[in-house]
This record gives C-alpha cells, sequence and structure tokens, in this order.
C-alpha cells in the first residue's frame, strides 16, 4: 500500500468489471489548492473508473505519482486500486465521513 497525502494505492489481483476508461491520468484534484495527484507521464499508465472507485493499470516498467506538495511514489507494473481516504466526521451526521483534506 501506498499513501500520497489523502491518496491511498492499493496492488489488487485485476480490475472488476463494469468500470469506464478515463481519458486523463488525474488520480484526485485538490480542494484548497488545485495541485492534483496525477501521474507523470501518459504512457506509462491507464486509469479506469466505476460508480465508487478508480482502478490504476501500469503498463511500463514503472509509472511516477506526483503531487506539488508531496514527495514522488514510484509503482511498479500491476494494477492498482486508488481512493481518496476519508476521516470521521461526528458532526457530519448522515455521511459519518468526509473526504480527507490534502
Amino acid at each position: 500500500m501506498w499513501r500520497q497525502g489523502d491518496v491511498l494505492i492499493q496492488a489488487i489481483a485485476e480490475i472488476p468489471d463494469g468500470v469506464s476508461a478515463k481519458s486523463d491520468l488525474i488520480l484526485a484534484e485538490g480542494e484548497a489548492t488545485g495541485h492534483m495527484h496525477r501521474i507523470a507521464d501518459g504512457k506509462t499508465a491507464e486509469l479506469f473508473e466505476n460508480a465508487a472507485d478508480l482502478f490504476l493499470r501500469v503498463t511500463a516498467a514503472s509509472a511516477t505519482v506526483i503531487h506539488d506538495e508531496h514527495g514522488p511514489i514510484e509503482l511498479k507494473t500491476g494494477t492498482y486500486r486508488v481512493w481518496r481516504q476519508r476521516e470521521y466526521a461526528p458532526d457530519v451526521i448522515r455521511i459519518k465521513s468526509r473526504p480527507v483534506r490534502d
């Protein structure tokens, strides 16, 4: 598992059925600064999504996840699940959690 700010990345066996290909490689957009968690080189990976999650397939020997405020993460060839971490928020009764602010 890898963590970069509020983004968590976990190696998985395969991408599930029912996902759609994304046209970009943005893993998460920052709310406060506008900085993005993204794959540095568009030729190294593919990104897919369903209603709840993102899935990354690194097709090159490696792909680098970058963000202006965090160190880079190098991922080897493989398949990964990507999601924004959430935090418990007792004041948000209906949702019970909210996205972590990076």
